[in-house]
């Protein structure tokens, strides 16, 4: 952790300089809240800083094996997928990169890799149901379901990146509840991955805080929503992302309930969608929203520990 923290303060002073003078300036939503327009041009895919310290902690500290070539490749590989999306915003200067179905493609391709491996490996198929107590294996559709939770749960991810140090704060959150998680479940792998994930994100934090020096763009969030999932599985913990993650759950929720409220009936449920907006445009300030949801993160995180028996 500790390593992968001073890595990411290192590279900070240098990355985010070079990005400014190529101009990779954030392109912002005109529909949002017009506060954030004056953030307009600042430095995006920082997440590079973040997959980068990650990357050096990770292998200088972990065994080189199967569970760390996974871990890898779920979060370097999501992460190639945002930086993809990412330059394309720059390069044409508009909010929109890769289409959809692009991204979904390239989500799609790094988790059959994924679940390739988990085969490969015999990765257990078992399941545990948090709340009930309640194990049960689905079979050969263990895979299906965790590539679906990996586009799931890495896009819930990266709807959370939209207030300077909200995704940072509760992914470092996140992370350390798994880190302890994979020490008690005898994983060393995945503790380290997530370890130096938690250094990697607080490090970036520094840069990150409001007000915001550098972004972490779809490079960061895609790439931490991938190895946070990539964890989850490692760890047998997998369904219980929903309760450790549950912010980015409630994220995610937030824009299909907008959606399907305002297709079917016109009307919108928030005032803006993901939530995290609605309460900045209720007049929440941005670093009052940031700090309650990083709470709620913690609270989450405490009480997903506490059902895996780990406190």
């Amino acid at each position: 952790m500790g390593v992968a923290f001073v890595l990411a303060l290192i590279m900070g002073p240098l990355f985010i300089p070079i990005l400014r003078r190529m101009k990779f300036g954030q392109q912002i939503r005109t529909d949002g809240p017009q506060g954030h327009l004056k953030k307009q041009g600042t430095p995006t895919m920082g997440g590079t800083i973040i997959l980068l310290a990650l990357a050096l902690a990770t292998l200088r500290f972990a065994d080189k094996t199967t569970d760390l070539l996974i871990l890898l490749i779920a979060s370097l590989g999501y992460g190639l997928v945002g930086f993809l999306d990412d330059y394309i915003k720059i390069i044409f200067k508009r909010s929109l990169g890769l289409t959809a179905k692009q991204k979904l493609f390239g989500q799609l391709l790094i988790s059959a890799i994924v679940c390739y491996l988990l085969i490969r490996e015999g990765h257990s198929t078992d399941l545990y149901i948090p709340f009930v107590d309640f194990h049960f294996n689905p079979g050969w559709l263990y895979f299906p379901l965790m590539a679906v939770l990996m586009l799931g749960a890495s896009n819930a991810v990266n709807f959370t990146d939209g207030l300077d140090g909200l995704l940072a704060g509760t992914s470092a959150i996140a992370f350390g509840a798994y880190t302890v998680i994979a020490m008690n479940s005898t994983q060393p792998e995945a503790a380290v991955f997530s370890a130096a994930m938690v250094g990697a994100v607080l490090g970036f934090l520094v840069f990150n805080a409001h007000p915001a020096k550098v972004f972490m763009g779809d490079t960061g969030s895609l790439g931490i929503g991938g190895g946070l999932v990539a964890v989850a599985i490692l760890t047998k913990a997998e369904l219980l992302l929903a309760i450790i993650g549950g912010v980015f759950l409630v994220e995610i929720l937030s824009v299909v309930i907008q959606v399907v409220s305002f297709k079917t009936r016109g009307k919108r449920v928030f005032k803006m969608s993901p939530i995290h907006h609605h309460f900045e445009l209720v007049g929440w300030s941005e670093w009052r929203v940031v700090i309650t949801f990083w709470a709620v993160g913690l609270v989450l995180a405490v009480i997903g520990l506490y059902m895996n028996e780990v406190l």
